[in-house]
Parts: structure tokens; sequence; C-alpha cells
């Protein structure tokens, strides 16, 4: 099957931040007509900056799994929950929902997000034209995800709300909440700065 054409051989370039298609003129730091930003092929230092943000939230998730990250005082019982104990003292608690949730929020997402972007960045390094299309929808779904991974810091904050309710007598977030959420921080910026149009650049054109 033959390749379809490419942007720049119909002289056209796509905007990375409003995704407007703007004529190609050629010059060097033109701007976007509807959002002023510059206009690349390609973002200047994409891969070496997405794999800088992706290491470090690698390396914040360790102690984000590894230090607590509430803690529960209920009937005189002071615990501290590391994630996975966190959903374990949920489920026991009579929580299930919220222990699926955390569970997903703070263990498959991040995990699915980082195997992503990874396989994402050495096909890219490759130049190969391997499932383009399964890459660029992979791709979409790391950005939609991008927007619920913060729901285990949300869940936290829910419940200290609880105690209201009366079931607990007391909710502390701890440490491990704030590496956490640099984790979050740090693999969103990662996506938002991977240019998904590197996908469409391979060393052979024909499918």
């Amino acid at each position: 099957m033959s390749a379809l054409p490419r942007a720049h051989e119909l002289g056209v370039i796509g905007c990375h931040v409003c995704g407007l298609v703007c004529r190609d003129t050629g010059v060097q730091g033109a701007a976007c007509p509807r959002c002023g930003s510059a206009l690349h092929r390609r973002m200047p230092g994409s891969r070496a900056r997405t794999w800088a943000l992706l290491i470090a939230a690698f390396i914040l998730y360790i102690p984000a799994n590894f230090l607590p990250i509430m803690r529960t005082v209920s009937l005189g019982d002071v615990d501290d929950n590391t994630i996975l104990t966190g959903v374990v003292e949920l489920w026991v608690k009579g929580s299930p929902d919220l222990a699926i949730i955390v569970f997903t929020a703070s263990i498959v997402v991040p995990m699915m997000k980082f195997l992503v972007m990874v396989t994402l960045l050495l096909s890219v390094h490759r130049g190969t034209n391997w499932a383009r299309t399964q890459r660029a929808k992979l791709y979409r779904l790391v950005e939609f995800i991008g927007y619920w991974s913060m729901l285990d810091v949300f869940v936290v904050s829910l419940l200290t709300a609880l105690v209201q309710f009366g079931f607990f007598s007391e909710v502390e977030p701890l440490p491990g909440v704030v590496y956490f959420g640099l984790t979050v921080i740090l693999t969103m910026l990662a996506a938002m700065s991977f240019d998904q149009r590197m996908i469409w650049d391979c060393k052979d054109e024909d499918d």
C-alpha cells in the first residue's frame, strides 16, 4: 500500500499547541495565526525532554509506593498505610469501591503510562513504521487518562472528609501523597513534551 502524502509534501504544518493546520511558509520562527505559538515540524528536543521527565517520574514513583500515603486512626489504632496497604485497609473497612479506585489510579494507570511512553520513545528512536496507527491511539489514550491520574490524591482528600460521617475517627495525608502527586505531574509533562508527529517518521515509508 502506498504511503499517504506527508504534511511537508502538501506544504502545510500543524501547530503542536492548538492543532491548527497552517500553510508552511518556510520562514524560521513563524507563528501560528490562531494561538501565536512557534511552528515547528517537530518540537525541538522532544525525545530528550520526554525521557528526562519520564525517568524522573519513575524515580519519584518508587518512594511514592514505599512511603506512607495516609494515616488512619480508628478506635485508638493508628495505621500508616502505603498505597497497597491503603487499598487493603479500604477493602477491610468496607469501602471496596474506593479500594478499586485507588488501586487503579495508583498502580494500574501509572504503570500503563510508563510502559506506553517507553514503547513510544523506543519505537521513535528506532524509526520503525510498526503499528503507527495503533501507537498514535496509545498516545491519545495516555493523554486522556492523564486527566484522571490525580484520583488517588482526591481519594485521600475524600477520606479526610469521611471523618464527618464516622467511617474513620481520623485520616491524615502523609509524604507518600506528595511523591505520588509529583509523579503524576511529571508523567503528564512527559506526555505533553512528546511530539506525536514523530510516530509517523520512519526509515521505510512503505506500509
